[in-house]
């Protein structure tokens, strides 16, 4: 046994001792919150104090335990992580970003004019302090000194874009934001790994900083004394990303026990807040891409809190074990096949990243995940918990999806087609005011063997305007939903949509679902749309949109594509993609119907055009159906067979 597996086996028994014998009950350490207050109450601070220890968290061993980094070293992926960073080595440094360019990116919201530089300082950065580990021959230490001096120079650490009129930038506020945060997490792990190798003067530096930029305005918003960091109490991503690494600069960084323990205590005030934004049944509302971006922060911020105090806090399963389960699970749910996931709200149609791969090895780990995955992971606080915590692990094998997943909370299908090419619908009622809302209840995304046919397009590009409830990839204009009156679905929490019956069997699955309170259209008597997988054959999915008003009123739906289209006629529309075809075929009551196609006039992710071809009918009736028949094309089938 090394003796790196041994301290791991030891730290094992003493976390399973604790949780067993001393862990926090964090039900009622919740019930005595403050009202309103993330900071922990005198209460709480009591229930706490005795489970966290008088020294700063140390993450890893430091670089002088050469036993330990010498085992990693030795390792598929530790030799993976020092080959990448001897890839880079000789790479001019390009931080800091000039104040102008800041600027420039702060007008526009163009993270293009940042993005790439911001991260490839930070991958750099993250990869010398562990090669330096690794390796320890010192010569990975130049680019990190100056590295580090360069971030310490930059008058804001935010995202440009999130810098409201550069106040950050300018020295009239400090706040913690995603990008602040990780290059705080890099400057606390730079400190806490190297040590003595760094000079004293560096490392008193990256003190000072930290508790400048970092430190201090988290524990000051938790206190209430401002509303800066308003994600202490928000229930998306940023709250999991943000106080993770707010939390992990001052359990490293802080001296002062009172406020490694204040960050601890706020911390599971806050994630309270976070875990309500998912579904009873899981699912993430803000899609796949910050499922695993958000949950996955809040598992290493689980591993940290847990690692600190030898197992007496448990965040994995925090207050309620079985829905912890299906928040870790959701992908298994949420995937339709082949690697496509549906992309709902601000998801891309690009499965190749959909989520992290370190939320997929923590889940296998804590919640028995079922999927394979690698043990070389992006972040280096994400390698640091492979290496410490997770070890090698089998990785796997793809599991078996079942016929249909339902995710009953935000009524969320997806019906799985069984053809050797299968064809498949995911299908959403949900509602207008979700984590990264898209105007979409009712949406769909249909898929045939690992191409998107139709349905929703996801996420537009991050520029100025793009969060805007106007743009039209945003509003219910760029999602295959009805306009009803002329009218686009409106945003809050009463518009949405609801599941009236479902009906699921290998042959068929079916599902049926009002989504007339989406729309503020008061002559709206009903509007419901049905949906059908009939999985026999090469498959037939079918969309029914039924409406009645209480006077004529337009009326059409949309199909939205980013596949090749050709108009075949009035009723009967191709779509082409490299690799499949699938016919539509349309239907209507009422009245005829005509057809539309106009390209989406927002820039979208890969500079892909994507269409909404409008299906609208020819004048005002009261009541109605638009019927859409989606079936594979195949060889030597005409268009109108």
């Amino acid at each position: 046994m090394s003796i790196r597996t041994g301290l791991l086996s030891l730290l094992g028994l003493l976390v399973s001792f604790n949780a067993a014998g001393a862990s926090l009950d964090i039900g009622t350490y919740l019930s005595h919150a403050d009202k309103g207050r993330v900071y922990p109450s005198s209460k709480q601070i009591e229930m706490i104090k005795s489970m966290i220890p008088e020294h700063p968290f140390q993450v890893a061993q430091p670089i002088s335990d050469r036993d330990f980094w010498d085992d990693i070293a030795a390792s598929k992926s530790g030799k993976a992580w020092l080959s990448q960073a001897l890839a880079v080595l000789n790479k001019a440094p390009e931080v800091p970003i000039s104040d102008k360019r800041y600027r420039q990116a702060n007008e526009t919201g163009d993270r293009e004019l940042y993005k790439p530089q911001y991260y490839d300082t930070i991958s750099r950065l993250e990869h010398f302090i562990l090669a330096e580990c690794l390796e320890n021959k010192g010569r990975f230490l130049p680019q990190i000194n100056v590295y580090m001096c360069a971030i310490m120079e930059m008058k804001s650490w935010l995202h440009p874009n999130h810098d409201v009129g550069c106040e950050v930038l300018d020295g009239k506020q400090i706040w913690v934001d995603l990008g602040a945060r990780r290059f705080g997490m890099d400057l606390a792990l730079a400190k806490v790994l190297l040590a003595d190798r760094l000079p004293k003067a560096l490392q008193e530096k990256i003190a000072a900083e930290l508790d400048r930029r970092i430190i201090q305005p988290y524990l000051k918003s938790c206190r209430g004394a401002d509303d800066l960091n308003t994600w202490i109490k928000g229930n998306s991503n940023w709250n999991a990303v943000c106080t993770s690494g707010a939390v992990f600069v001052t359990l490293t960084i802080s001296q002062n026990a009172d406020e490694r323990l204040a960050a601890v205590g706020s911390a599971l005030n806050s994630m309270a807040y976070y875990l309500a934004g998912f579904g009873s049944d899981g699912y993430c509302s803000e899609g796949i891409g910050y499922w695993g971006y958000g949950f996955g922060h809040y598992l290493f911020l689980a591993q940290s809190i847990s690692d600190y105090t030898t197992g007496q806090i448990n965040l994995f399963d925090f207050e309620h074990p079985e829905k912890m389960k299906k928040i870790a699970q959701y992908p298994l749910r949420f995937h339709i096949q082949n690697g496509v996931y549906p992309a709902f709200s601000d998801s891309g149609i690009d499965p190749s990243d959909a989520f992290g791969n370190f939320c997929k090895a923590m889940a296998v780990k804590y919640y028995d995940a079922q999927w394979p995955f690698e043990t070389l992971h992006r972040q280096a606080n994400e390698q640091l918990t492979q290496w410490s915590a997770l070890q090698e692990t089998d990785p796997g094998t793809e599991p078996i999806l079942p016929g249909v997943s339902y995710f009953d909370d935000f009524g969320v299908v997806i019906s799985r087609g069984r053809q050797t090419v299968p064809f498949s619908i995911a299908i959403k009622a949900g509602h207008n005011a979700e984590n990264h809302n898209h105007s979409d209840v009712g949406s769909y995304s249909l898929v045939l063997g690992r191409d998107l046919m139709a349905g929703d397009i996801g996420n537009p590009v991050y520029i100025a305007g793009a969060f805007s409830p106007n743009n039209k990839a945003r509003s219910s204009w760029g999602h295959p939903v009805p306009r009803v009156d002329g009218q686009l679905q409106s945003n809050g929490r009463s518009y949405d949509g609801r599941i009236l019956e479902t009906e699921f069997t290998d042959a068929r699955d079916g599902v049926v679902m009002d989504i007339k309170t989406a729309y503020d259209v008061p002559s709206l008597e009903k509007l419901t749309r049905t949906v059908e997988n009939d999985k026999s054959g090469t498959g037939t999915i079918t969309i029914k949109d039924e409406f009645k008003a209480a006077e004529a009123i337009a009326f059409g739906t949309a199909m939205m594509t980013y596949a090749a289209y050709k108009i075949v006629d009035s009723d009967t529309i191709l779509l082409t993609t490299d690799n499949q075809k699938v016919i539509a075929e349309i239907t209507s009551t009422g009245a005829s119907v005509t057809i539309a196609a106009e390209p989406v006039p927002v820039r979208l992710p890969g500079n892909r055009t994507a269409f909404r071809i409008g299906i609208d009918f020819t004048k005002p009736v009261q009541e109605g159906t638009i019927t859409v028949r989606y079936r594979p094309y195949t060889p030597g089938q005409s268009d109108r067979d």
